[in-house]
């Protein structure tokens, strides 16, 4: 009968209010079986998201929370840092003028306060901890800036300036009303390879290296014990910027000590090649015998 069948379909014809779904052919699932779906689908959700964040705190970044009024004005109590973890597993070392995040070399911190007595809290914690998204309880991080790195000799007399490798520093960073040195605290320190000396912007309230030179570690903290680079405030929002390495770690002859190495390498590999064409010239015009 004309009209029975639309044009081009060759079906049967669908019956007036039955669903359809995009091609036309068949029923359309009901919202039912769409929310049954979803509540299927939500624990593999959640699942892939909890393993990204894990792998993403483990590997690329992670947030830290400050916890004291050591890094002021840099860093206020309160405000979340992330810390960049991905350039040390390429074999990245922290550079002066860095903001960095480390574990306790050994006695530089307080022990912690015991856990939570209510076991949900506890439970609470341990897994927020476990993925990144707050402290561990049994985390004893601290943040300070690299002064000097392995080979550098790190000075400072009376209120300042500190001195790295004979360089004064410039340092507008440190807390309004500090000096950059504690008078009555002289030191001059080498540091180790494979260490770093560090020291908080608030010079005046930051318990950093100077403080631990009698201890085992001299004050020095191992490049393996450190976590990451602080690389910007992320919170609070008004207080967002980007913790940048100051000028004054870039300014000449600072490396002084550092391409020393590198020089009498490049003179060494020189000398060999200079003795062969001493050689060649000797070969090819003899001196004359008188």
């Amino acid at each position: 009968m004309a009209g029975a069948h639309r044009a081009g379909t060759g079906g049967p014809a669908v019956p007036p209010g039955a669903d359809k779904d995009v091609d036309g052919d068949r029923p359309a699932p009901s919202s039912g079986s769409k929310q049954r779906s979803f509540w299927k689908e939500l624990p593999l959700l959640i699942g892939i998201a909890l393993v990204l964040a894990l792998l993403i705190k483990t590997f690329l970044v992670q947030a830290f929370s400050i916890p004291s009024d050591s890094m002021q004005n840099t860093l206020q109590r309160g405000d979340r840092v992330l810390v960049d973890k991905l350039t040390p597993w390429f074999g990245s070392t922290p550079s002066r003028g860095e903001v960095v995040v480390f574990h306790d070399p050994g006695g530089w911190l307080p022990e912690n306060p015991p856990a939570s007595s209510n076991p949900l809290v506890r439970g609470i914690q341990t897994g927020l901890s476990f993925i990144g998204l707050m402290p561990s309880a049994d985390e004893k991080d601290l943040i300070k800036r690299v002064i000097g790195v392995g080979g550098d000799t790190v000075a400072c007399t009376g209120s300042g300036p500190v001195t790295v490798n004979g360089k004064a520093l410039n340092e507008p960073y440190v807390f309004p009303g500090n000096t950059p040195c504690t008078p009555g605290m002289p030191f001059k320190v080498t540091v180790p390879k494979g260490h770093i000396w560090v020291m908080g912007d608030h010079r005046q309230d930051s318990l950093d290296s100077r403080f631990h030179t009698k201890e085992a570690g001299h004050g020095f903290v191992p490049n393996s014990d450190v976590v990451g680079r602080a690389v910007v405030v992320a919170w609070p929002i008004n207080r967002w910027d980007w913790l940048s390495i100051p000028s004054t770690f870039s300014q000449p002859g600072i490396n002084a000590a550092g391409t020393a190495v590198p020089a009498a390498v490049g003179l060494a590999g020189a000398l060999p090649l200079v003795l062969v064409r001493r050689r060649r010239l000797l070969r090819d015009n003899p001196p004359e015998k008188g």
